[in-house]
């Protein structure tokens, strides 16, 4: 099989074409993808209207140029996927609208995929990776610990009752002056830094469930930048990723222990989302790996951040199943992966 994949749920417009099956066949083909962060510097942060237009600008091109690379035409795909939420709804309404004009010009297969299964089914297209396994799921706007028992068939464990650890990181950033985006900018002050030279809360550290909470340590960050010189900011940078580090290794304890108990053959735990790529949450994370017997499998950085082979490839896996979307889908600006979890302000999983 053969999918074109279509991602403009934030600050990243991206296509992709993938084909082949798991875990040796799997290929991206061709791919492209324009960043928006010059055209939000200004703001330091995502301006909703201005990432809506650079989108309406830009898919058309960017489909263009992945399938070019791909070496494929229209006749060439059996299906076009694109994301249908959650995200931002402007950009979410311009990559489904696109995708469904394109299926109903070449009479393809359109299908809709959540932004985060496409995340969560990555590791399927980088490795071997068999159901079930142990999702953590990181980025600027969700964090979430999830078993993942098929492509459509998520089990949600805990998730953020405040803040995502993108966001911490983001914010943190601006109150330190560091620049946009602020997770890479505090991931490159915290390399030149000392960890543990402040005293910063561990939300949520030896707590019997699954959940995190990141407002808090936000706020800490925001009174320890209004007493320090720019001298420490190196060294605050390196405490604050120590300190997620050792929260996000936590709360992956208590969740295998819980994955463990429904699959007790379950050795995989995957890290995806953008925050994935953060090289200090991966080094405590195969550390934890290592130390409960599990295997940790992330996917390489730039498939961590928003891509369109990550949409493509979920697409794929959809199609093969036979599950595909009527042309009258409706984007979604919230779209829960396990739809039957309680509720949780300010993870993206609301109801």
């Amino acid at each position: 099989m053969r999918v074109l994949g279509i991602e403009t749920s934030c600050d990243e417009t991206a296509a992709a074409v993938v084909d082949g099956d798991r875990p040796t066949g799997a290929r991206i083909l061709g791919e492209a993808i324009l960043s928006q962060h010059e055209e939000h510097r200004p703001y330091q942060g995502i301006v909703p209207e201005i990432a809506a237009r650079s989108h309406l600008q830009h898919v058309d091109r960017l489909v263009a140029e992945a399938m070019d690379k791909a070496g494929v035409g229209f006749a060439d795909l059996d299906g076009i996927a694109a994301t249908g939420g959650p995200g931002l709804i402007g950009g979410v309404i311009v990559g489904v609208m696109s995708a469904k004009a394109m299926a109903l010009v070449h009479g393809l297969p359109f299908l809709a995929v959540n932004h985060l299964a496409g995340h969560a089914l990555t590791a399927r297209l980088t490795d071997d990776v068999n159901f079930p396994y142990l999702l953590l799921l990181v980025s600027g706007g969700h964090t979430q610990l999830l078993i993942v028992e098929g492509v459509d068939d998520f089990t949600r464990l805990g998730t953020t009752v405040d803040d995502a650890v993108g966001e911490a990181f983001d914010k943190s950033a601006k109150m330190l002056g560091l620049g946009y985006p602020g997770g890479p900018a505090v991931e490159a002050a915290a390399a030149r830094g000392t960890p543990g030279g402040f005293d910063l809360p561990r939300p949520m550290l030896g707590r019997p469930d699954c959940h995190f909470s990141f407002s808090g340590l936000k706020t800490a960050v925001r009174r320890q930048a209004e007493a320090i010189g720019e001298d420490q900011v190196d060294d605050l940078c390196a405490s604050l990723e120590q300190v997620i580090g050792e929260v996000v290794a936590d709360r992956c304890q208590k969740a295998i222990d819980e994955f463990r108990d429904r699959h007790p053959t379950g050795n995989t735990l995957v890290v995806a989302g953008g925050v994935a790529a953060n090289r200090t949450l991966r080094r405590y994370l195969h550390e934890t790996a290592a130390d409960m017997d599990m295997r940790l499998i992330a996917p390489p950085p730039k498939l961590c951040t928003d891509n369109g082979a990550m949409i493509a490839w979920a697409g794929l896996e959809l199609l093969r199943l036979g599950l595909t979307d009527e042309l009258d889908f409706k984007p979604r600006p919230r779209w829960p992966l396990d739809p039957d979890a309680p509720p949780a302000h300010g993870a993206g999983v609301k109801a």
